[in-house]
């Protein structure tokens, strides 16, 4: 875990990266929080990035709430307003670690958030993932995820084509571990608090399936929701040519609430 600073800060913005990747791939968006007031705090999950675990693999999906929260409470010595903005599996994560945890947050931000695969797993191999998970839950398979279905920004692709932190396998683990977290989101939907909340989902997603997404928000009961969808912007929408327009989005919530 790392913590960005700036000068005169307003507030916290506790940012967790999605699978395969890492904190690295945030520099951009850490210096726009820096830049209008906010400091920041990230790191990489368990088994992402530059931790010492194994890549690709987690025992349960708990450890990424666990980091989480470990996250918040390092934030809690600012003394300042705490946003958490989650990307993907780890906006999976935000909803997991805010259903499961009783945390001082102000607001939360979900990207394009993992509750549903747009590429559903054959059923066939989902029920031989769940034997393997018993038996060999460590086994590595390729994760099927390109930075073509990712992002439209030439920049970023050719950036990722050279990272040598970026995941390619997971086990099956993990995969076990990401179908339950997605089935306990929905299942425990009302454990969610009720604090402000803003969804932004891709409207051009490759990766994850946008009506499941929607789905999920319309059966939320908070006294503040709001959900925008950005058309024609692929899954990851602050790596896209239109970032500083999703920046801003996002910004201005930060805003309202402090």
């Amino acid at each position: 875990m790392r913590k960005w600073e700036t000068p005169n800060p307003k507030g916290v913005i506790i940012m967790v990266h999605g699978a395969a990747e890492h904190q690295g791939r945030y520099r951009w968006l850490i210096e726009m929080w820096r830049s209008v007031g906010m400091n920041v705090v990230m790191g990489d999950l368990p088994g992402q990035g530059l931790t010492t675990r194994r890549r690709g693999h987690i025992l349960s999906f708990d450890e990424y709430v666990n980091e989480i929260e470990k996250w918040v409470h390092e934030a809690q010595g600012y003394d300042l307003p705490i946003f958490l903005l989650g990307h993907s599996m780890g906006g999976l994560a935000v909803i997991r670690t805010l259903q499961t945890k009783n945390l001082p947050i102000w607001g939360a931000i979900l990207s394009s958030p993992c509750l549903g695969l747009k590429e559903q797993v054959p059923a066939y191999l989902d029920m031989l993932s769940k034997g393997l998970n018993k038996v060999m839950p460590t086994k590595l398979f390729d994760l099927g995820l390109t930075v073509e279905k990712a992002t439209r920004s030439p920049e970023v692709r050719d950036e990722d084509q050279n990272d040598s932190l970026y995941v390619t396998k997971i086990s099956v683990r993990w995969y076990r571990e990401l179908i339950q977290a997605i089935n306990m989101a929905f299942k425990d939907i009302e454990n969610l608090p009720d604090v402000p909340l803003l969804v932004m989902q891709a409207g051009e997603d490759k990766i994850i399936e946008k009506l499941i997404v929607r789905q999920w928000f319309d059966e939320l009961e908070l006294s503040e929701k709001i959900y925008k969808e950005w058309p024609q912007l692929y899954h990851e929408i602050f790596n896209e040519p239109e970032r500083e327009y999703v920046f801003t989005y996002a910004k201005s919530f930060v805003d309202v609430h402090i």
